[in-house]
């Protein structure tokens, strides 16, 4: 029903910033709340944070709290994470995901774009 698209992904040194974005299919964007998760080599995936949504509510993984924003702009089907101080432990493939479950948070999602490379040297 939805289709993500991850871009944004990239090599940069430790202390630097990126600018994920995830292009949505479909006009009901605004139905989903949104996440992003990660998954490094040899580990499990880990949910990053995720936004409701309006927009209007964020809620973020412990250590990525006051590094890490997500965002959204509804008219552009378009969900946005900013990493800034990044560290080599955030190194990871980065997955958007779309939950169509109601409540806040989701726990569950249904729709997973195909990730992003962050490679986050020292």
């Amino acid at each position: 029903q939805v289709q993500l698209v991850e871009s944004g992904g990239g090599l940069v040194q430790a202390g630097e910033s990126l600018r994920l974005s995830c292009a949505a299919s479909g006009r009901t964007f605004s139905s989903y709340t949104m996440g992003w998760f990660r998954q490094a080599p040899g580990k499990e995936r880990e949910f990053v944070g995720a936004v409701s949504r309006s927009g209007g509510s964020t809620y973020y993984e412990l250590s990525v709290r006051g590094r890490f924003t997500i965002s959204r702009d509804n008219a552009k089907n378009t969900v946005y994470l900013q990493m800034n101080s990044l560290k080599p432990d955030d190194t990871a493939v980065y997955y958007c995901a779309a939950s169509g479950r109601a409540g806040w948070p989701a726990y569950e999602y249904d729709y997973w774009g195909q990730g992003t490379q962050v490679t986050v040297s020292s």
